[in-house]
């Protein structure tokens, strides 16, 4: 249940709470979403589930239909392919100016990611290893200092988490993952920008190939 709280507040959480069932599978493919049942079981009004309904439906995850309401429409195999295609497209170039413009602090804080991702690594962890690469990927966002970057990138981020849940679990991604993970690390320390965008590129090349098998 939400509780009680500001309303501006109240409907980013229900909003989040309905795009995180879709992009999880909780909500599937051409399931009709109840604006009194997502209500009671949130246990919210329905005021903020139909405007998180509506804006769902702006960012193509959910339909209305005539008589029928909102419906699920995901994110299909097609959106995945896509969304790694733009990935390797402009991921570099966050990469290329997080090297150029990231702190001293946010780089302590990749490196001890990229360290943790190693310790992880060794125990055969792979959901920590999976849990540590969004919060690798996001200090990089962040540090490219352009929020149109940031903003998209994160958002297509969030759409494909299952995608790399099965990425990373894949045998033997995991570890290139991190390997990947420490060499852009070292390209970002050296303020090589122009290799970390390179490296960066690859990453989610091979992160895309490890899907969708050439």
């Amino acid at each position: 249940m939400i509780l009680d709280e500001d309303m501006g507040s109240l409907r980013i959480r229900v909003f989040n709470a309905i795009e995180n069932a879709i992009l999880n599978g909780e909500y599937k493919d051409g399931e009709s979403l109840s604006e009194l049942r997502i209500s009671k079981e949130m246990g919210v009004s329905r005021t903020p589930v139909r405007e998180a309904l509506m804006q769902l439906e702006l960012e193509g995850l959910v339909r209305n239909i005539p008589n029928k309401g909102a419906v699920v429409v995901g994110v299909s195999q097609q959106d995945t392919r896509d969304i790694y295609e733009i990935r390797i497209r402009i991921e570099g170039l966050a990469a290329k100016l997080c090297a150029e413009k990231i702190t001293e602090q946010e780089l302590t804080a990749l490196e001890k990611i990229v360290e943790l991702q190693e310790f992880y690594l060794m125990k055969n962890d792979t959901e920590q290893i999976w849990k540590l690469d969004s919060d690798f990927h996001k200090i990089i966002y962040d540090a490219s200092r352009s929020r149109p970057l940031r903003f998209m990138l994160s958002n297509f981020h969030n759409y494909i988490k299952k995608a790399r849940d099965t990425s990373v679990r894949t045998e033997g991604r995991a570890e290139k993952t991190v390997a990947e993970h420490r060499a852009i690390l070292d390209a970002i320390k050296a303020r090589d920008s122009a290799l970390a965008e390179k490296l960066t590129a690859e990453h989610i090349t091979n992160a895309e190939e490890n899907i969708f098998p050439k």
